[in-house]
């Protein structure tokens, strides 16, 4: 009997205390999904405040150097090549002998023209003096003077002919490398070609400009008078120290390529330059006005195009997107997209994300970022 009661009293309790836990379970998990999310903290990054700048407005081209005059020095006679009289790559003065082709069969033939010319001048001489006494006919006379030109004609090719086996620079220059060897055979007409001798001073850069890259210049193309100045970019980056000119400028588009050819004219005097390097020519056409320059590493390029990742006023992420020019050293240059004053950020770019607080600061100069790294680190930080 008093078992039953129990039990009884058992049930009525375990329902009034059941909705009494589970009140206290939902009220836990609400309590839970409404606070707070923990705060992001501000990343530290460095920004740039926008400022709108006059540049000069510029083109760069590849390009490729070459001697100012190339010359090939060729045999104007056959014969064995027996020595090669200068050293490959020196420089060599005008009329300054290069080789000596073998002069054996050319002196033979001039010792027989000699001869010959001597003889044809005797048999002339003696006939004019029948003539004066009617001993010839005029017309063997005539022949006689007509046999001595011929014969003079043909002792002065053999001279030349013999003066041709010294083969000697035409120009001063630079001396390119020997094609043919002694020992070797050589003959006139294709096979002539000794060496080449280079005019390195000045030098000149060949360059081409297309169809796209003139359209960005100020009337869309390129004249003489629009170019206020020409550099020389060389493979290293280097600026070449002397200035340049153009000295040659196509007047019809190449119909294959669809280019402008172009030519500029460099000084060269210690021959810092040689032919065949390649380089970069910088136009200078004019300049831009109202443009922003912001370092390379701070344009993201995407599939949406260029873009930039400025700091608002409230310290917070956002995205720009940017309209970029040409590379004015180490700085893009942005056409439009970008307002006075606006804060670029320049590190950390990998890390930002659209709206994420962020903890702005100037550039730090070099001094002092390179003494701050210099700095040993704190006790706590070393032990651990």
């Amino acid at each position: 009997m008093f078992s039953n009661n129990k039990n009884v009293s058992r049930r009525r309790l375990g329902h009034h205390l059941l909705p009494l836990i589970l009140g206290g379970v939902l009220l836990t998990g609400c309590s839970k999904s409404d606070a707070p999310p923990p705060e992001q903290p501000a990343l530290p990054v460095t920004v740039l405040s926008a400022q709108p700048q006059r540049v000069p407005q510029t083109l760069e081209i590849m390009a490729q150097t070459e001697g100012a005059k190339e010359t090939e020095v060729r045999a104007r006679v056959s014969g064995i090549l027996t020595k090669q009289l200068y050293r490959e790559g020196e420089v060599v003065r005008e009329g300054q002998p290069l080789f000596q082709i073998d002069r054996a069969p050319y002196e033979i033939a001039h010792a027989e023209a000699k001869a010959r010319a001597d003889q044809t001048a005797r048999e002339m001489a003696r006939a004019q003096k029948l003539l004066e006494i009617n001993g010839v006919s005029r017309r063997e006379y005539d022949d006689a003077v007509s046999a001595n030109e011929m014969a003079q004609a043909a002792l002065r090719q053999a001279q030349l002919n013999l003066s041709w086996t010294s083969v000697t620079a035409p120009v001063s220059g630079v001396s390119g490398r020997a094609d043919k060897s002694v020992g070797n055979l050589i003959t006139t007409g294709v096979d002539s070609l000794l060496t080449r001798i280079y005019l390195n001073n000045p030098i000149w850069v060949r360059f081409s400009l297309s169809e796209g890259e003139a359209a960005r210049l100020p009337g869309g193309r390129l004249t003489p008078e629009s170019i206020s100045d020409v550099e020389l970019v060389l493979a290293d980056g280097t600026i070449y120290p002397q200035h340049g000119k153009i000295n040659f400028l196509a007047s019809a588009i190449d119909t294959v390529l669809g280019t402008q050819q172009l030519r500029a004219e460099f000084p060269n005097a210690e021959g810092h330059l040689l032919p065949g390097q390649f380089v970069r020519v910088r136009l200078t056409t004019g300049e831009r006005e109202g443009v922003y320059l912001v370092p390379q590493s701070a344009v993201l390029q995407t599939a949406q195009g260029d873009m930039l990742m400025l700091a608002d006023k409230d310290d917070k992420i956002v995205e720009r997107s940017v309209q970029l020019g040409e590379w004015s050293g180490k700085d893009w240059i942005v056409l439009s997209g970008l307002n006075s004053g606006d804060r670029v950020i320049i590190d950390n770019l990998l890390k930002l994300r659209h709206g994420m607080p962020v903890a702005p600061h100037a550039p730090q100069p070099k001094a002092e970022a390179a003494a701050a790294s210099s700095q040993p680190a704190p006790a706590d930080a070393q032990q651990h």
